[in-house]
């Protein structure tokens, strides 16, 4: 059983480039995404408390991700910058879960291999990140996320695992990652995570 996604492209060069020359909008924006990412766990438990055997995981997932967004908002608080008012539409995000299916079993199943790309994809951008700053303690800060990243795109795969036939989730998460490369290949280069 294989639970690390290999994503179906590497983030552009220009990309990482943009978020060096504007790190202020980037952390601004990185701070948006940990908030949605805690929502988005604590939005399944919601949805399907039913779900007992992922319950668990999904509340330290949620609590991890707003962990990271309190060592973001500490960043930015250093910085002298304040979070934005309204939390921007995610189009990245929106598109991956327009491409899901709707009926109730299928969709949870693509709901949770969506959170899964989406999670391995911040892993892979934070490890860039990491890799293009200078040493010091937001370039460990970045390691660290980069690691616990990885580890959450393995979560939701587990979580798939426990529902549906192995075959099933691997071929789904082969299509899920064709599009998020095909949404990801689309986006403006902005200074952003998506």
């Amino acid at each position: 059983m294989k639970l690390r996604i290999d994503l179906a492209c590497d983030s552009k060069k220009e990309w990482i480039d943009a978020v060096m020359n504007d790190f202020d909008s980037f952390l601004k924006d990185h701070a948006d995404c940990e908030r949605k990412a805690s929502a988005m766990a604590m939005s399944f438990v919601a949805k399907y408390p039913d779900r007992v055997e992922i319950i668990p995981e999904l509340i330290d997932t949620a609590i991890e991700e707003l962990d990271h967004f309190k060592s973001v908002y500490k960043l930015l608080e250093e910085r002298d910058i304040t979070l934005t008012h309204e939390l921007r539409q995610d189009f990245y995000v929106k598109q991956l879960i327009d491409a899901c299916r709707s009926g109730k079993e299928d969709r949870f199943m693509d709901r949770l291999l969506v959170a899964s790309v989406v999670e391995t994809r911040g892993a892979e951008r934070f490890r860039l990140v990491y890799e293009a700053l200078p040493e010091g303690e937001l370039k460990e800060f970045y390691r660290q996320l980069w690691a616990s990243e990885a580890k959450h795109g393995e979560v939701f795969v587990k979580m798939a695992l426990n529902y549906f036939d192995e075959q099933d989730v691997y071929k789904r998460l082969e299509e899920m990652k064709i599009k998020e490369a095909e949404v990801l290949n689309a986006l403006p280069i902005q200074a952003a995570l998506h």
